[in-house]
């Protein structure tokens, strides 16, 4: 597995609750932001996917929580594939405050779903690998 890709992410009082901490729905969009932030800075676009008959799909996602965040607190949310072959892969995710503290660790199933078939690809690490111009983002 690579070192983790890192992007951050200012929390919005409008993300936030009534305890004023943000809200548990909006930790999955830090983590596909995280996602589509990697895909983009390794040169594949949502446009190339498509062209490719492509497109990567959620299987499963299991959020921890460690730390609540609150409005204006500034994390890091970092995004690492693990590539054990088959179908699938795992996408292994942290949000950080930046003084270090752990928010929260989410780890994701996904694959790549072939769009005229409707089923998962055979091998998605081969397809990321064709289209990317820094495979090694992925760890590869």
């Amino acid at each position: 597995m690579s070192e983790p890709y890192s992007v951050r992410v200012t929390v919005r009082g409008y993300e936030t609750d009534v305890q004023g901490h943000l809200n548990q729905a909006v930790y999955i969009n830090y983590a596909e932001h995280a996602r589509w932030s990697l895909l983009q800075a390794a040169g594949i676009t949502q446009a190339q996917l498509v062209g490719r008959g492509v497109g990567p799909v959620a299987l499963e996602t299991t959020i921890r929580y460690k730390r609540e965040l609150l409005a204006g607190d500034e994390v890091d949310v970092t995004c690492a594939f693990d590539w054990s072959g088959g179908k699938t892969f795992r996408v292994l995710q942290s949000i950080v405050k930046t003084d270090g503290t752990q928010a929260a660790e989410i780890e994701a199933v996904g694959g790549l779903l072939d769009l005229r078939a409707r089923k998962l690809v055979t091998d998605p690490s081969e397809i990321f690998r064709e289209l990317a111009k820094e495979p090694e983002l992925f760890g590869f």
